[in-house]
C-alpha cells in the first residue's frame, strides 16, 4: 500500500468513527488534532485513536490497553490477534461507556 493509499484508508476510519459518534445515544464527546481523534467518556475515560503513518498503522490507546491495526484481508486488523478494529473499537466503547456503543466502516 502507498503512503497515499494508507491515508485515504485511515482517514476514511477517522471520519467513520466521528460520524458515528454524532449518531449514537452515549455521551461521548470528541476532539480531532492531526492524526489523532481522542474520544471522551461521561466517566472522563478517554480512547484514544491515532495515525501511525510510518507504520502504517491505526492505533488505539484504551483502558483494555494499546492496540494495533494494520490494513491487512481487505479490513484494518489487529496485528496480534486479527479483530478487525471497528468490532474492537465498539467492543472498547462500550466498557467506557457503560453502555452499548457500535462503530461500523
Amino acid at each position: 500500500m502507498s503512503d497515499s493509499e494508507y491515508l485515504t484508508r485511515a482517514e476514511a476510519v477517522l471520519a467513520a468513527v466521528e460520524r458515528a459518534i454524532d449518531d449514537t445515544d452515549a455521551d461521548i464527546e470528541f476532539e480531532r488534532s492531526g492524526n489523532v481523534l481522542t474520544l471522551e467518556f461521561e466517566n472522563k475515560t478517554k480512547i484514544i485513536v491515532n495515525l501511525q503513518p510510518p507504520m502504517r498503522e491505526i492505533w488505539i490507546a484504551a483502558k483494555a490497553g494499546g492496540f494495533h491495526f494494520r490494513f491487512t484481508d481487505n479490513a484494518w486488523r489487529d496485528t496480534r490477534n486479527g479483530t478487525e478494529f471497528f468490532s474492537a473499537l465498539s467492543d472498547y466503547a462500550t466498557q467506557q461507556a457503560g453502555e452499548t456503543v457500535t462503530f461500523e466502516p
